[in-house]
């Protein structure tokens, strides 16, 4: 088994650096090696790709906010020169970060806690390909889980490192310390991200109109640019009706 992995940073050196790495990795296949955010993401619309080792700080859009704008990103290995950024990458479920300059030592730690994660989920994938799929997920708030229907959420609010949950009857909503990357592993086809901070069921939505998604008179969920064409192609798959015929 090899993974297929994309490598991302700006500087040529250390770009070169992880090619070699990964070259000497026995389960990683090389999948494509990018200077930018940006080019690694017209590169991501159109393969599989297991995992990612992506450069933090770079010109064009950092490493983040390339994760960040991922629906489905896949497994994550932040890089960067700066230790403060370890806590944020971490927010956004990267399995591994790597501190540089870091040896390849520190890259085979790192590549084996990818391994380590793929096996594990696709180990729980299979057991659950053979049962019913849930209707329903277990939400830790304070000491107790509380079990939701899927089809009772409307929308979910990313709120540093917690998510906010609004649930159909419930005046508040509940919170609970997790990531998006997490709660989308257990969400039905119905929920779509449609921001950094956002992923709303599509079912609860009333209209979408001038970048912003309506959910009722008094709820409209705004749409980030990275994830435009995400809901346009959604709402093509699903939706009938365009521009009149001349």
């Amino acid at each position: 088994m090899k993974l297929k992995t994309l490598i991302i940073d700006d500087e040529p050196i250390a770009l070169e650096k992880m090619k070699s790495y990964v070259g000497k990795t026995p389960f990683l296949e090389l999948a494509g090696a990018y200077p930018g955010g940006v080019d690694a993401l017209e590169a991501l619309a159109g393969n599989d790709i297991d995992v990612i080792f992506t450069d933090i700080n770079m010109p064009d859009m950092n490493g983040l906010d390339m994760v960040s704008s991922l629906t489905r990103p896949p497994l994550i290995v932040f890089i960067t020169a700066y230790s403060e950024y370890a806590v944020e990458s971490y927010r956004h479920s990267a399995v591994d970060y790597l501190l540089k300059p870091y040896s390849f030592a520190d890259f085979q730690r790192a590549a084996n806690k990818v391994l380590e994660r793929h096996m594990a989920i696709h180990a729980d994938t299979a057991v659950r390909d053979t049962t019913t799929p849930p209707d329903s997920i277990f939400i830790k708030v304070d000491y107790r889980y509380v079990r939701v229907n899927l089809a009772d959420i409307r929308y979910i609010k990313g709120y540093g490192e917690y998510l906010q949950i609004f649930v159909e009857g419930n005046a508040t909503p509940l919170l609970t310390l997790s990531s998006f990357a997490s709660v989308r592993e257990r969400l039905s086809p119905s929920f779509l991200q449609i921001h950094r901070s956002y992923i709303v069921n599509m079912n609860h939505v009333t209209h979408i109109e001038r970048a912003r998604v309506v959910m009722d008179a008094d709820t409209w969920l705004p749409v980030g640019d990275s994830y435009k064409t995400a809901l346009q192609d959604y709402l093509t798959a699903r939706g009938i009706g365009g521009a009149n015929k001349k």
